[in-house]
Formats: C-alpha cells, sequence, structure tokens
C-alpha cells in the first residue's frame, strides 16, 4: 500500500507540472537605435508633418542629452 501511495504521488507531480505555463510562446526582444537613427526618423517624423518644429525640438534635445 506505502509503494502505491508513492507512485501515485509521483504520478501526480508529473501530472502537476506538466500543466505549467498552457504552452505560451514567451518571446523576449531587446533593440538599440542609435542616436543617429533617431535624429534621422525624428527629423523624417517632422517633414512627414506627424509632428511639429516644437515637439521635434524637444525631442531632439532629450535624445542628445542622454548617455548612450
Amino acid at each position: 500500500m506505502k509503494k502505491f501511495a508513492v507512485v501515485l504521488a509521483s504520478v501526480m507531480a508529473v501530472m502537476l507540472t506538466g500543466c505549467g505555463g498552457g504552452g505560451a510562446n514567451v518571446r523576449s526582444e531587446v533593440t538599440t537605435v542609435s542616436k543617429g537613427q533617431q535624429l534621422i526618423d525624428l527629423k523624417k517624423a517632422l517633414g512627414d508633418g506627424a509632428i511639429t518644429q516644437d515637439e521635434y525640438d524637444k525631442e531632439k534635445s532629450k535624445i542628445l542629452s542622454t548617455n548612450g
């Protein structure tokens, strides 16, 4: 009887650990963009009319003042 209880507990433990995660795919991605590319993108947004000159000036200042 004791052996049966150990086997049953082992089977249940395997079943419970096998359920974790639900098959979800987790993906993490880290990207870095140079200051030059940020400025190019910002200038394009200004040229396309997506942002105002004031917004451009503020964002440009932020980009240039960051360390990195």
